[in-house]
């Protein structure tokens, strides 16, 4: 695989293309360093608040938070495109709000671009970031900071008013001058309709194949996170379990005394 830096504009590009664009979740540095060879995007996403703080929802994330992991995914160069979540809060009141938040968000990590959930609705704030020179990637289906207005997590394209509002949706981002955006919890007809209804790529998550990427929290993906596990995760390790045992073979040599032992241990230089 190419080192070189992939930019918006390669993202952009791939619309259509016989290969989907891979996208994953990092907060760290360490993380961020083992997807990056392998990944198109990475997202710092708002997800953090719930795999890292243990907040019931994206709803109390800050931008403070946002920006800390940014740095930390940012620390090193990159040849994916870094895409940092905005928070709830930091963007929905007016486009001024919104574009001051994301130059904090852009000139302090140096990331590439940010995400924003909303579709009709956050056309004008995402078309005055645009035109700003911010980079945006949108979100709609499932809204993860919204969800608990709206009566939960559930699937969106189910009839035909949420159908039409989608496609709305797609169009008004994308006429807005985003490079892409995420569908999530859609159905696979919707998924695909939307797909193939807009120049610009879409990245699904629980939306099927049909879109022109996917992503998944990494976590999930690498089965680190204990409790509930979305319909749309699929878990390619069950890295719970080794981290678990692991740990408990060191517990188990510590009280022991078995650990460390000489091997671990520094001595006089002779």
């Amino acid at each position: 695989m190419s080192t070189a830096k992939k930019t918006i504009s390669d993202i952009k590009n791939a619309k259509g293309a016989a290969q989907p664009l891979v996208c994953l979740t990092a907060y760290t540095d360490p993380l961020a360093t083992l997807l990056d060879p392998h990944c198109d995007l990475i997202l710092v996403g708002d997800s953090l608040g719930m795999v890292l703080y243990g907040l019931p929802s994206t709803e109390n994330v800050t931008l403070d938070m946002m920006i800390a992991h940014g740095k930390a995914v940012t620390c090193k160069p990159r040849q994916a495109v870094i895409i940092v979540d905005m928070p709830c809060g930091s963007y929905e009141a007016h486009k001024e709000l919104a574009l001051r938040n994301a130059r904090r968000i852009m000139d302090t990590t140096g990331c590439d671009g940010v995400k924003l959930e909303g579709g009709k609705n956050m056309a004008a704030t995402i078309a005055h970031l645009v035109e700003n020179n911010i980079p945006v990637m949108g979100h709609i289906g499932l809204m993860p900071q919204s969800a608990n207005k709206e009566g939960g997590y559930m699937v969106k394209g189910k009839t035909d008013e949420e159908i039409k509002r989608l496609l709305e949706d797609a169009k008004a981002i994308e006429d807005a001058g985003a490079f892409s955006f995420v569908i999530e919890a859609t159905i696979e007809d919707v998924a695909r309709t939307i797909t193939q209804s807009v120049s610009i790529p879409t990245i699904g998550i629980g939306a099927s194949a049909a879109c022109d990427g996917q992503v998944l929290v990494t976590e999930d993906m690498l089965g680190m996170l204990t409790g509930h596990t979305p319909k749309f995760v699929k878990k390619y390790a069950d890295l719970a379990e080794e981290i678990s045992c692991a740990v408990e073979s060191y517990a188990n040599e510590v009280r022991s005394r078995k650990f460390p032992s000489g091997e671990y241990l520094y001595g006089m230089k002779k």
